[in-house]
């Protein structure tokens, strides 16, 4: 796949009163997670951050925003919201929920955070996006993203009883488990060096902060005297790989937090 243009992004200004940014993604939240689910609600109630971004894959899988009345996703949107009432929340939509629409963000009391979104902060500027469209050995699911990104394919799998695509959500599911067992020794796709310089010298930045590879990580990348931090997937309910981090930047620099 050829290296995608950088497209129109977003650029939010931190403001003055904001000491403290914490960055999370990777959560996959499903009724089968109970301590993930809680892990997230105990760190959502006790963080210090001003600000929360959640950059992509909140949810394992997100079929339409009708979707936030079955009881789990309703549980969810509560406990976002009780966040988001109080503090700033925004929410990037990853490569699993990329339907995440605005009755389901405005139900967390969310901001949309278009991907990417070039975020200002204590005279600093960094890159925030998924990190799904830059991964361009993965040729086979760039290909699907395409497919599944156009406004007449979500119509028509929306138009669909709730019901249909639940059960085809969890086909996928299942089939994304059997691969992932089946292809454990196989390196997974990382995002492209070269792509990704082009965009942050198109953005203007020398810090890039992603998703979706689930290989956490701060490291010199892109421009030179650039630097790219990776954040961690969440995963507590299977005890061999249990983690959760939060990385954390405030005015003296970045940090990460592991949640136990």
């Amino acid at each position: 796949m050829g290296k995608p243009p950088f497209p129109p992004s977003n650029t939010l200004n931190a403001p003055p009163s904001w000491r403290c940014i914490d960055f999370i993604s990777d959560l996959h939240l499903h009724e089968d997670l109970p301590l993930t689910t809680a892990a997230l609600a105990h760190y959502l109630r006790d963080t210090s951050a001003d600000a929360v971004f959640i950059l992509g894959d909140l949810f394992e899988a997100w079929v339409g925003d009708d979707m936030r009345h079955q009881p789990y996703e309703q549980a969810c949107a509560r406990m976002l919201r009780d966040f988001g009432q109080r503090r700033y929340l925004g929410i990037m939509v990853g490569n699993r929920d990329f339907l995440l629409g605005s009755d389901m963000l405005t139900d967390c009391a969310a901001h949309v955070l278009p991907d990417p979104t070039v975020l200002s902060a204590w005279g600093q500027r960094a890159l925030l996006i998924h990190g799904d469209e830059l991964c361009l050995a993965d040729t086979d699911y760039l290909r699907f993203r395409s497919q599944v990104r156009q406004p007449a394919w979500q119509a028509a799998f929306l138009a669909a009883p709730l019901q249909a695509r639940l059960a085809q959500a969890r086909q996928m599911r299942a089939a994304s488990q059997a691969h992932q067992q089946t292809q454990a020794q196989t390196a997974w796709a990382d995002v492209d060096e070269a792509a990704a310089t082009e965009w942050m010298r198109a953005a203007g930045v020398d810090c890039l902060i992603h998703g979706h590879t689930h290989r956490p990580k701060s490291e010199s990348f892109g421009p030179e005297g650039g630097i790219r931090h990776v954040l961690s997937d969440w995963d507590l309910d299977h005890g061999q790989h249990a983690r959760a981090e939060v990385l954390r930047w405030q005015a003296h620099g970045f940090e990460r937090m592991t949640l136990s």
